[in-house]
C-alpha cells in the first residue's frame, strides 16, 4: 500500500455522465477488494465516513427516514439530507447521491465490491465532482484495507494530482473544466 505522502491518483475512470433536461448526474463505478457489508459500514457509518468522504455526518445513514446534517469538508457548506433508501448492504439514497454495491468475485476467494455512484450535480462542475470522489474512493480503499492514510479533500486534494483528474475527466465526459479554482472549491 502507498503512504499518503506516495500517493498519487491512476488516470481518470470509470466514470460517465447522464442529462434529463437540465439535469446532469455523475456516474462513477469503482471495484473494491473488500465485501460489500464492509464498504457499507464505510458509507453509511460516521465515523468511516471522516476518514475517506468528502462530508461529515452528524447521525449514521443506514435507515430509511434518517435525517443527518452532511457537511462538505471542501466548503463548509451544510445540508440536512433524508435517508430514502436504505436496502443493507446493497442500495443507499440521501440527499443527492445514490450508491449500489454489488457484490463481485474478484478471485475463487476473494470478495469484493462493485461500487457505483450516482451524484446529481452541476454540469459546469461535473469534472471536479468526478476528480474529488475519484480521489475519495482511493483514499476509502486503503482504509478498508488496514491502511488508512487520511481524507483528501478540499484544497489538501490540489496536492495530490486533483487538477490532473480535473482535466482527465472533463475530456472523458465531453464537458469543459471549469476554470479558475478558487478557494473551498475543490471538494470530492
Amino acid at each position: 500500500m502507498t503512504s499518503r505522502a506516495e500517493y498519487m491518483p491512476g488516470p481518470a475512470a470509470g466514470a460517465r455522465a447522464e442529462k434529463d433536461g437540465e439535469r446532469w448526474t455523475l456516474i462513477l463505478v469503482r471495484e473494491l477488494r473488500h465485501p460489500p457489508a464492509r464498504v457499507w459500514d464505510a458509507i453509511t457509518d460516521p465515523e468511516h465516513l471522516r476518514e475517506w468522504g468528502p462530508f461529515d455526518a452528524d447521525g449514521k445513514l443506514d435507515r430509511v427516514g434518517a435525517a443527518v446534517l452532511l457537511t462538505w469538508t471542501g466548503t463548509g457548506q451544510t445540508t440536512t439530507a433524508t435517508v430514502t433508501r436504505a436496502e443493507a448492504p446493497r442500495v443507499l439514497e440521501f440527499g443527492e447521491l445514490r450508491w449500489e454495491l454489488e457484490p463481485l468475485a474478484l478471485e475463487p476467494l476473494l470478495k469484493g465490491t462493485r461500487l457505483t455512484l450516482w451524484h446529481n450535480i452541476d454540469r459546469r462542475f461535473i469534472a471536479w465532482g468526478a476528480a474529488g470522489w475519484h480521489i475519495c474512493f482511493d483514499v476509502l480503499d486503503r482504509m478498508l484495507a488496514g491502511a488508512s492514510m487520511g481524507r483528501i479533500v478540499g484544497r489538501d486534494a490540489l496536492q495530490f494530482g486533483w487538477q490532473r483528474l480535473v482535466e482527465e475527466y472533463a475530456q472523458e465526459l465531453g464537458v469543459t473544466a471549469p476554470g479558475g479554482i478558487s478557494k473551498g472549491s475543490e471538494n470530492c
